[in-house]
């Protein structure tokens, strides 16, 4: 077997202290259990709770698991963090609640897709896809939303929120170098550098289960998120995200 992993596994963490030790528990038991090689970085993101120490333990009683610090605030900087930190073939952006069960995972693998690929992101709506107990005025919301983001800066693409998704390694890195947004609507702009980049975007249905309690409030964060993306639709208008390095395409 390879010393590099298929994949990295990255889990962003604000504020997740109750969830992380469920969680990791879980995320490790698989992968322990997966005859392919893969590994796990925790990126605390100024969490104000007891997150560190509850990855720290984790990870002192397995080698498989990193566990890294990001002040800046924001799931954008805690994804690139780990994202440019990721030794895997491919880099895999985890959610905290595991909305979608870890056990899915290997829908992400090459080959289960019968090739390699640039990126591939989880969906809800395309075929394959399954939602468990989500609030209607939330769906319709997240409908609306994607509405404003395939027509202002990701053409196409019908799920750009959901928290699931993989790049092959150095894919990931250049985009994320090139990342500008902190934020929440970062998932526009990578999507939106990958295509100003001309890399392939696979969408790949999954199951998600809706959990109450995340860290993303509606309102707030829905007009905070609108901003930035008119913000991205500006920064590609203007060539702000430069060319593509010469990293390849997987096709």
């Amino acid at each position: 077997m390879s010393d590099t992993p298929l994949m990295t596994i990255i889990i962003p963490a604000y504020n997740e202290a109750h969830r992380l030790p469920q969680t990791l528990a879980r995320v490790l038991a698989f992968v322990v259990e997966r005859s392919e090689k893969l590994d796990v970085i925790v990126v605390n993101n100024n969490s104000r709770d007891r997150t560190r120490q509850v990855a720290d333990e984790a990870a002192r009683a397995t080698h498989v698991l990193q566990v890294l610090d990001q002040p800046i605030q924001g799931k954008g900087a805690a994804v690139r963090k780990g994202i440019l930190a990721a030794t895997g073939d491919y880099a895999f952006i985890c959610d905290a609640d595991l909305a979608m069960p870890i056990e899915e995972l290997p829908r992400f693998f090459p080959a289960t897709l019968g090739k390699a690929y640039d990126i591939a992101i989880g969906s809800r709506e395309v075929k394959g896809s399954q939602r468990f107990n989500e609030p209607a005025y939330r769906h319709w919301m997240g409908r609306a939303f994607n509405f404003v983001v395939r027509t202002l800066a990701v053409p196409g693409i019908q799920d750009t929120q959901c928290g699931f998704k993989a790049f092959r390694r150095e894919v990931g890195q250049a985009i994320f170098r090139a990342q500008k947004i902190d934020g929440f609507a970062f998932d526009v702009e990578i999507l939106a550098i990958a295509r100003r980049w001309g890399y392939g975007i696979e969408e790949i249905g999954i199951p998600w289960t809706y959990g109450p309690g995340g860290s993303v409030h509606p309102l707030r964060d829905s007009w905070r998120m609108f901003r930035e993306v008119v913000k991205i639709r500006r920064n590609v208008g203007a060539g702000l995200y430069g060319d593509r390095p010469d990293v390849g395409t997987a096709s």
